[in-house]
């Protein structure tokens, strides 16, 4: 069963603007419409040119990326257009690097770890002041920021029932990609791919245990993912809250339903035994 998520995603375009493809400099290329990392986008030449929905979330990701170094982690460099931005009309470039989806999740854990490790001094930025998307609600709720309705039969009974054993988290918040599961491919060497970041600011052990329970919930990872990372600081909390997240996601999503939250309702009992 697919992960139900709410990664931001643009409209699906029709074609690929002209306009764009001369903005960022591959006005002659023939377009070539790929799936990279669960995202539709247009593969010119060495380019990849991608629709994004939110404009400034996209601008600050290519900020940070275009210098930022993780060790043993290729980067999808951004592009700028001819006139210096990072968006054009809706639409972002980088530069293609081929990738493929593979079910090594501790691979992605590690991953996470070193991506973060290297955006551990990237300032909070300012636009997750007014981001109020499912995403960010969720994890409030997850860290009991934020309190609102969830549907019973779509995770918010066990969400109830989870946060009862929430405790406080001494581990220090940063910038961390809240959504890699499905977002990380890995090139023919095996190195893992990263094409953006979908900017959180909550401890990098949690951004770790979210990709542990869509792996565990949605992936057809094996339990002993999570003991295989039980060295992690407070990792006993930062898994709750990745079920939490999870589920207060789940419970509010249009598309949830109980076949979806049957991968949660695992995940939860897994959890609840290692508090």
């Amino acid at each position: 069963m697919a992960a139900v998520t709410a990664a931001p995603t643009a409209p699906q375009a029709a074609a690929l603007p002209e306009h764009v493809r001369v903005a960022f400099g591959v006005k002659d290329a023939v377009p070539r419409p790929v799936v990279w990392a669960g995202q539709r986008a247009w593969h010119c030449d060495e380019v990849l040119l991608r629709p994004v929905a939110d404009n400034a979330m996209a601008a600050w990701s290519a900020g940070v990326l275009e210098n930022l170094d993780v060790e043993a982690v290729r980067l999808a460099r951004p592009v700028r257009s001819s006139d210096g931005r990072w968006v054009v009309a809706g639409w972002a470039a980088s530069r293609f690097l081929a990738g493929a989806s593979e079910p090594r999740h501790d691979d992605v854990v590690s991953a996470s770890l070193r991506l973060h490790a290297a955006t551990a001094t990237v300032q909070r930025p300012r636009l997750l002041d007014s981001r109020d998307d499912l995403l960010a609600r969720s994890a409030a709720a997850a860290f009991g920021e934020r309190r609102f309705a969830l549907d019973d039969a779509a995770g918010g009974r066990l969400f109830g029932e989870l946060a009862a054993h929430r405790r406080p988290m001494k581990s220090p918040p940063q910038v961390v990609h809240g959504e890699l599961f499905g977002a990380v491919l890995f090139d023919g060497d095996g190195v893992p791919v990263v094409l953006d970041l979908v900017p959180f600011w909550r401890p990098a052990e949690w951004a770790a245990a979210v990709v542990v329970v869509d792996a565990i919930a949605w992936g057809g990872a094996d339990e002993g993912l999570i003991d295989r990372w039980a060295h992690l600081d407070e990792w006993p909390q930062a898994l709750l809250r990745a079920a939490l997240y999870r589920l207060a996601l789940h419970a509010q999503h249009p598309d949830a339903s109980a076949r979806s939250v049957a991968g949660l309702e695992r995940v939860a009992g897994l959890v609840s035994a290692r508090l």
